[in-house]
């Protein structure tokens, strides 16, 4: 072998050797930062940890009046026979189940309703476990007199306003006083407050917080 083969081959050892430093050196800062990494993704901290839903509202909770007619869901686990899917309140506030018998209904909450049913079932039914749902509420309901179509009461339901209502009621007679309009609610002392209602100036957007919303025995006079 000559001398300028031997020098060749030293030449591209060294360059060989350097290469495998610098990938090594490379590798060595890399790992690191991807172990870092990997950590924060395994742990989140305190910080990060999902805190569980609150306020949760059972649908047959203690927030509800049950009225005449309204149409309820009764449910007792286990026992098809005595569950109704579908029930009304009659006119006498009652409702009558198998086993229970005559229940009032109207006026109690669906959790007070629940508890009621429970106690007539347990000299029939170990420990029974029993579900009140309001399926359709039409005991809430507001009236509308005077000089529109179809005068009379109404269901409230999807939070009505006072133009709803109106247009429930088949809209305005020809004769109706539309700036005058006006709704009667009922206050828990028994008196009556008076609540104005200009139907132009709502068409026109302007005060349109008179289109408020109704509640139950509210009573819209068009004059």
């Amino acid at each position: 072998m000559t001398l300028t083969m031997v020098k060749d081959a030293s030449r591209w050892l060294a360059v060989l050797f350097g290469c495998v430093l610098v990938a090594g050196s490379v590798v060595a800062q890399t790992i690191p930062a991807k172990t870092e990494n990997e950590a924060k993704l395994v742990d989140p901290g305190p910080a990060q940890s999902a805190s569980p839903v609150e306020g949760a509202t059972k649908p047959h909770d203690d927030s509800f009046v049950i009225g005449n007619d309204d149409v309820l869901s009764i449910n007792v686990w286990k026992e098809p026979d005595v569950s109704k899917a579908s029930i009304p309140v009659r006119s006498d506030g009652r409702i009558s189940l198998p086993l229970a018998g005559e229940i009032q209904a109207a006026g109690r909450t669906p959790l007070a309703l629940e508890r009621e049913i429970a106690d007539k079932l347990k000299s029939y039914i170990s420990e029974p476990e029993v579900t009140v749902m309001v399926q359709q509420i039409n005991s809430q309901k507001f009236n509308i007199l005077g000089q529109v179509n179809k005068p009379g009461a109404f269901p409230l339901t999807n939070s009505a306003t006072v133009l709803d209502a109106i247009a429930l009621a088949g809209g305005f007679r020809d004769f109706a006083k539309k700036k005058s309009v006006y709704v009667l609610r009922q206050n828990p002392d028994g008196t009556q407050t008076r609540i104005p209602f200009n139907y132009k100036e709502v068409l026109k957007g302007e005060n349109p917080a008179q289109n408020i919303k109704l509640q139950p025995r509210d009573t819209i006079v068009v004059p």
